[in-house]
């Protein structure tokens, strides 16, 4: 996980899938609801996509659009990570003061 991340960060989705899922900043609390209600522990990652393998699409056919990374995340890519808690109820919203 991110903590154990050395010099990069590799979620599990990029060997099972070949991608590590993102969001943009409108879609991270709907985002984690939907995946991941109430669960604990969460880091939010904030990322400087400049210089990585980004591609933009809609993989399940959506109809939204998503970046995705097609290889790890250098650690150095990582402009802030924030601890992500879900609220009493179970889902997320994107945390105020985001870096950037």
């Amino acid at each position: 996980m991110w903590e154990a991340a050395n010099t990069a960060y590799a979620a599990l989705s990029l060997v099972t899938e070949g991608f590590i899922h993102c969001s943009y900043p409108d879609q991270v609390g709907r985002t984690a609801t939907a995946t991941d209600r109430g669960r604990e522990g969460l880091i939010l990652l904030c990322i400087e996509e400049a210089g990585l393998p980004v591609t933009v699409e809609d993989c399940y056919e959506i109809g939204e659009q998503y970046p995705h990374i097609y290889g790890p995340i250098p650690t150095e890519s990582v402009v802030a990570a924030l601890p992500f808690p879900a609220s009493p109820d179970g889902s997320f919203a994107l945390p105020p003061n985001l870096p950037g």
